[in-house]
């Protein structure tokens, strides 16, 4: 059997292909404004859910009924617009993920097939869990780092009364510092982290696919470490709030990624290599990516 026979058959001229994409990215954009629609439908509750870790920060510093505001007639109706963008990309990316795959599998042979098919369906899987983890724990972490600002004048104040100096702590003076918190500014905050952590949670899926495309090896993954460190730790910078807990917990989740990403790469680069030996390809004694003399 021909290595021909592996490849799905497709004999179709160019400008049925063109049309076949056509078709496909109706179909994507459909679902996409599908999925919109219905996360509009519910946007204020959507909204509340994003909105969750600053209402407990603020609940957690001393207001039993937080409140948030909106400047402009039209801000909560283009914030709710945001929400469902953002919410129906997300609740429409296994049909854009089945259109793209219907779309391209025909010109692949079965063996990639099997090999693309994994990462299609562990990327948005790893983007959730990204998602997950900064909105449950780095934003409310960035939330209590930020607030906890304001409410550090009553601290000190605290501090002198436990003291038993009543006197100074009674002649405090000045403006009242109070969070006034706009919705679409505290949403930022929310959807920023979670693009991000979602995002750096697709560096296993990344490196993989590198990997198997030879555009990386394990060895140099490896080899590269310290420059690695150096770029996570100027992500966590950029993408945290100047906060070294919160820095440190990005850190240390994104290196240990790297760290996935070289095990799953020396997978990959060991199984390439046992089907080139059972090929034939290689002799036992020789690797495909030899050592530096």
């Amino acid at each position: 059997m021909s290595a021909d026979s592996d490849v799905d058959e497709s004999s179709a001229p160019l400008i049925q292909h063109l049309a076949e994409l056509r078709n496909r990215l109706i179909h994507s954009v459909i679902a996409f404004v599908v999925a919109m629609m219905v996360v509009f439908a519910f946007g204020s509750t959507v909204l509340d859910f994003l909105l969750m870790p600053i209402e407990r920060a603020m609940i957690k510093l001393g207001n039993p009924n937080p409140t948030m505001q909106y400047t402009a007639p039209q801000e909560y109706l283009f914030t709710l617009f945001r929400v469902s963008m953002v919410g129906g990309l997300l609740l429409s990316f296994p049909v854009i993920a089945y259109q793209l795959w219907r779309f391209v599998a025909p010109g692949l042979y079965k063996n990639e097939q099997n090999a693309f098919l994994p990462f299609l369906i562990a990327s948005p899987v790893l983007f959730l869990l990204g998602a997950a983890f900064a909105h449950y724990i780095v934003v409310p972490l960035a939330m209590n780092f930020f607030l906890g600002f304001a409410d550090l004048p009553s601290f000190l104040s605290a501090l002198v009364l436990q003291s038993g100096n009543v006197e100074v702590a009674s002649q405090r003076s000045g403006i009242d510092i109070v969070f006034n918190g706009k919705v679409n500014e505290s949403l930022d905050i929310t959807l920023k982290m979670i693009i991000a952590f979602g995002l750096c949670f697709q560096l296993p899926v990344l490196l993989t696919l590198m990997g198997k495309a030879g555009l990386a090896t394990a060895k140099g993954l490896r080899s590269t470490r310290k420059y690695a460190v150096v770029g996570i730790l100027t992500v966590a910078a950029l993408v945290t709030p100047p906060d070294v807990i919160t820095q440190l917990i990005l850190f240390s989740v994104v290196y240990g990624l790297y760290e996935i990403s070289i095990f799953l790469v020396a997978r990959v680069e060991a199984k390439t290599l046992a089907r080139l030996r059972a090929e034939g390809v290689l002799d036992e004694d020789e690797e495909l990516w030899p050592e530096d003399d």
